[in-house]
């Protein structure tokens, strides 16, 4: 074997998987570019979703749930739960009302604390679950309840 495989061979083979792979790197990087504009909705970001991202960091929600597949696994997923929860029409009673009676107090059950936001707080992170319920995930979570 070392009589037909030389080290220019040797050589050759490495420049050449090299550049190979770096063209398909800026391949891929180009079509990413291409593409992200239509796969986010940065266009929606307002300032009600800046505020609930906020509130959704000071009062460290990923410490419990996850948001599309990232945080602990502790909670629900959130990332879906706008349109698991009544979407336009339903969404924000149901999110009032659900974080009033935090912490339900069921036995055997995981306790949400009650976090006593204010109903602005709690619109802003409405609006902030809606917002990312409209990003383009490409199926995840796989199933509906995350």
């Amino acid at each position: 074997m070392s009589e037909t495989f030389t080290k220019g061979m040797a050589r050759n083979i490495y420049f050449g998987g090299s550049v190979f792979f770096f063209l398909i790197f800026l391949a891929l990087t180009y079509h990413t570019e291409q593409t992200f504009p239509e796969r986010s909705n940065e266009a929606l970001l307002t300032e009600s979703v800046e505020r609930g991202k906020l509130v959704w960091e000071q009062n460290n929600c990923i410490g419990c749930h996850t948001l599309l597949g990232e945080g602990a696994y502790f909670a629900p997923e959130l990332g879906n739960v706008y349109k698991r929860r009544g979407g336009e029409a339903g969404f924000k009673p149901f999110l009032h009302a659900w974080m009033k009676m935090q912490p339900l107090g069921v036995s055997g059950r995981r306790a949400m604390p009650q976090f006593k936001l204010s109903d602005q707080e709690v619109d802003d992170i409405a609006e902030f679950l809606k917002w990312t319920s409209n990003i383009n995930t490409n199926g995840w979570p796989p199933n509906k309840e995350g």
